[in-house]
């Protein structure tokens, strides 16, 4: 299984990087998003543990950096402390604190209707293109 998880790894990573000029990607925790659950979700917090554990994230990232070196790509990590999911794209109001569970959330600022994940993907392509600019 681990030969197969790092072959399907090195696969995606060269993709990305040869179709792409940058790549922003976020710097999140493992180690702090794989924390033992508590209480009455903890079965359902388990399992999430596993598949952040077997997505292999860290490895991602170590082979988008070494691979973005090789081919003369931008590499362009967002702080993990980065309001991305709860920051509203269309006018850059900042909410408050998301559980993981809300899927959908409308800004109190614009009153704009947003996907947390589409919102937070674009919140960082838009966060990633400004450090890059700097």
């Amino acid at each position: 299984m681990t030969d197969v998880r790092r072959d399907m790894l090195d696969q995606l990573t060269t993709r990305l990087v040869r179709e792409n000029q940058v790549l922003v990607v976020e710097d999140l925790s493992v180690a702090t998003l794989s924390r033992a659950g508590r209480g009455k979700g903890r079965r359902r917090k388990a399992k999430l543990n596993q598949a952040i554990l077997d997505a292999s994230w860290g490895e991602l990232l170590r082979q988008l950096r070494y691979k973005c070196e090789w081919y003369g790509r931008e590499l362009v990590v967002v702080d993990r402390f980065f309001p991305s999911t709860r920051r509203c794209s269309a006018c850059q109001a900042v909410g408050q604190r998301l559980d993981v569970s809300v899927r959908r959330w409308t800004c109190s600022g614009c009153g704009a209707v947003h996907d947390r994940d589409v919102n937070a993907a674009v919140n960082l392509r838009d966060e990633g293109l400004r450090l890059l600019a700097a």
